[in-house]
C-alpha cells in the first residue's frame, strides 16, 4: 500500500519500515559497534524487528541472549519465536518461584525451561527477564544481546547485565514512561552513571557515536491519530501511519440517542478523537461525575453494537468488550472506573493505568485526562510518557473524558522544573505536550454537563 500526500513523494509504509529494517539487521549484524540503538514509535513493531533479528542471528550461528523488563514480555517473546520457527531450540530462564512463567511454554518441545543459565547457555537463543539475568554467574559471555524496551530499563540494571555478552541491539520507545523507581533520584542527577536514567540516554551518553536508527511507521495507530502522537511526543524522530484515511473505520448499528457520551463517540468514529468535556471544577483525585462518564462512554460504546473495518481484510468485526480499554493515572482512579462498570453491567473492559497499559493495544481507548479536575499541576501528571501512553493504545479512535479548564491550569502552572547541570532536557517537556494534545482534541470536544 502506497500513500499519497499532497506535501510530497508517495510514501509507501511497507517499503520504508522494510529498508529501516534491512538496516537495522545490517548494523546488528555487521557493525564493528559494540552497540545498536533503535527508536520505535508505538506499534511500529517492536517485537517482530526482536523477533526477526534473534532469528537472523540464530540463522549466522552467533549465540543470542535477549533482555526483556518483564515475565509477561519474555513469555510473549517465547512464543512468538516459536510460531516463526517451531524447530528453533529456545532457552526460557526463569526464577524458582510457583508462576514464574506461563505454562503453555510446557507443552513446546524445543522450549528448554530452566532457573539456572549453564543449562541453557548451549541453545542459540535463551531469554529471560533484567531482574533474572542480573543474578546469573559463571558462564562465558554470549556474542550477541538484544534488550527488549530498553528506554524502560534503569542505566543499574543494564549495568548488572553488561558482563553477559559482547555486543548488543537496544530496542524501545523513547516517548514511553521513564523506567520505575521507588526512590528519589534528585541526589543522582548530573552524575555520568545516573542509576535511575534510562538505559539507552546513559548509553548515549558514554557510547554517542553508535549506529542509531528510527523504525518510520506505527501500523497500530491509524492516520487519524499518528500525527498528534508524531507531532506532540516525537518531534525529533517523527513517524507516519502504516494506514491512510478510510482504511479503518468504526461505525454503530444502533443509533445515537443525544446524550454527551453518544455524540462524542459519534465524533470519535467520525474523525478517530473524542474531548467528553465537563464542567470545570476542582475535584477529589476519584472524581465521581468524571468516573461515572467514562463508564457511560464505555457502557454506550457496547450497548450501540459498534463494528470495525481494517486493511486486514474486508469483514467487519463487533467492537467486544475485550477490545475497549481504560486508562488513567492512577490505580484508585481505576479501581473507582471498573467499580462504576460493574454497577452498569459491564465486563471483560480492560481498566489500567497508563504504566500497566503500555505495549498493550485496543480498538477502543476511554481515557480519564491525568489532569481533569486537579488545582496543580505536579510533575508526575505532567510526565511526557504517561499522556503518551494514554494516547497512544488505539486502532479506531481513542475518546478523553476531562474537566474544562486545563488549558488554564497549565497557563498558571508553567514549566519550571529546577536546571540540573549534565542533565539533558526532555523535551517536549510535559507542559508543552500537554498544550499540544489539548489544542488538537480542542477540534473534537463535545460538552456535557451529566
Amino acid at each position: 500500500m502506497t500513500v499519497t500526500t499532497p506535501a510530497g513523494p508517495a510514501f509507501d509504509p511497507g517499503a520504508e519500515a522494510a529498508r529501516a529494517t534491512a538496516e537495522i539487521l545490517h548494523d546488528t549484524l555487521h557493525h564493528e559497534a559494540r552497540g545498536v540503538v533503535v527508536d520505535s514509535p508505538p506499534g511500529a513493531g517492536k517485537s517482530t524487528l526482536v523477533v526477526r533479528t534473534a532469528l537472523e542471528l540464530a540463522d549466522a550461528g552467533r549465540p543470542l541472549m535477549i533482555v526483556a523488563q518483564t515475565n509477561a514480555q519474555v513469555d510473549d517473546l517465547v512464543l512468538r519465536l516459536q510460531e516463526k520457527n517451531a524447530e528453533l531450540p529456545v532457552g526460557r530462564l526463569h526464577s524458582s518461584d510457583p508462576d514464574a512463567y506461563d505454562k503453555t511454554l510446557d507443552d513446546l518441545p524445543n522450549v528448554r525451561l530452566s532457573t539456572k543459565a549453564a543449562d541453557l547457555a548451549p541453545l542459540p537463543v535463551v531469554i529471560s527477564t533484567a531482574a533474572k539475568w542480573a543474578h546469573v554467574q559463571g558462564v562465558e559471555p554470549w556474542r550477541h544481546a538484544i534488550v527488549d524496551e530498553a528506554y524502560q530499563m534503569r542505566s543499574d540494571a543494564l549495568l548488572a547485565v553488561a558482563g553477559l555478552f559482547e555486543r548488543a541491539l537496544f530496542v524501545g520507545d523513547p516517548g514511553q514512561l521513564d523506567p520505575f523507581s521507588t526512590v528519589g533520584s534528585e541526589q543522582w542527577a548530573g552524575l555520568s552513571y545516573d542509576p535511575s536514567a534510562s538505559a539507552v540516554s546513559t548509553l548515549l551518553a558514554h557510547n554517542p557515536d553508535l549506529p542509531q536508527h528510527e523504525l518510520p511507521v506505527s501500523w497500530r495507530l491509524p492516520a487519524s491519530a499518528a500525527p498528534l502522537v508524531s507531532d506532540a511526543f516525537y518531534p525529533y524522530t517523527p513517524f507516519r501511519s502504516g494506514t491512510r484515511e478510510g482504511d479503518r473505520t468504526l461505525d454503530f448499528r444502533a443509533a445515537s440517542d443525544g446524550s454527551g457520551p453518544d455524540r462524542v463517540i459519534d465524533e470519535a468514529a467520525r474523525s478517530g478523537w473524542g474531548l467528553l468535556e465537563l464542567p470545570a471544577a476542582h475535584t477529589p483525585r476519584t472524581d465521581p461525575e468524571a468516573v461515572r462518564a467514562v463508564a457511560l462512554v464505555v457502557r454506550r460504546l457496547l450497548d450501540r453494537e459498534g463494528v470495525t473495518t481494517s486493511e486486514r481484510g474486508p469483514e467487519e468485526s463487533p467492537l467486544t468488550a475485550d477490545r475497549i480499554c481504560v486508562g488513567t493515572a492512577h490505580r484508585d482512579q481505576a479501581a473507582a472506573v471498573r467499580s462504576a462498570l460493574a454497577g452498569l453491567g459491564v465486563q471483560g473492559v480492560t481498566v489500567d493505568t497508563a504504566n500497566r497499559l503500555q505495549g498493550r493495544e485496543y480498538d477502543v481507548t476511554v481515557v480519564l485526562h491525568p489532569l481533569s479536575g486537579r488545582p496543580d499541576a505536579t510533575a508526575f501528571h505532567l510526565e511526557t510518557g504517561r499522556l503518551c501512553v494514554l494516547a497512544s493504545r488505539h486502532r479506531h479512535a481513542c475518546i478523553v473524558v476531562c474537566r474544562a479548564g486545563v488549558a488554564d491550569l497549565l497557563d498558571e502552572h508553567p514549566s519550571a522544573e529546577p536546571v540540573q547541570l549534565g542533565v539533558t532536557v526532555k523535551f517536549p517537556d510535559g507542559w508543552e505536550a500537554n498544550h499540544s494534545v489539548l489544542s488538537r482534541l480542542a477540534e473534537h470536544r463535545v460538552t456535557w454537563r451529566p
